[in-house]
């Protein structure tokens, strides 16, 4: 508050407390930069799940877009997306790839095909975890 009391005119305050909240030039675009590092580097982590991993890679995209970063096309994100899965993912992504026109493929398309093969992949391992334990307890 104390800088708006040193200030002659309205137009010295809005300046000021826009500078103040929204940074200089450089610091707007570092921050920039540090988004699109953060975007460029993202990949799914090894146990998380589609959902989480869709929100966290939304959330960059979201805040690229709020600082005034290139618009990502959804094209990019898909793409993105696709080559950040981990290797478990590797076969149901060249399906993907190969069955959908990525031009036209929206990311809740995306995101629907992946939870499908997530439940199928987690009902599977399931479904071993209970054998291996069955295997168990009929040896002992």
């Amino acid at each position: 508050m104390k800088t708006i009391f040193d200030r002659e005119s309205s137009k010295s305050i809005w300046d000021s407390m826009r500078q103040k909240y929204q940074g200089t030039t450089r610091v707007k675009r570092a921050h920039r930069q540090a988004l699109r590092k953060e975007f460029e580097v993202l990949q799914m982590r090894e146990g998380e799940k589609v959902d989480e991993f869709f929100a966290r890679t939304l959330t960059i995209v979201n805040k690229m877009k709020v600082h005034g970063g290139a618009n990502m096309t959804q094209v990019e994100i898909i793409k993105k997306i696709l080559r950040s899965m981990t290797s478990k993912f590797d076969y149901v992504v060249c399906s993907i790839e190969e069955s959908n026109n990525l031009d036209t493929l929206t990311l809740d398309e995306l995101q629907s095909s992946l939870l499908v093969h997530e439940q199928r992949l987690n009902h599977h391992t399931g479904d071993i975890k209970e054998e291996q334990v069955l295997k168990v307890s009929h040896e002992e």
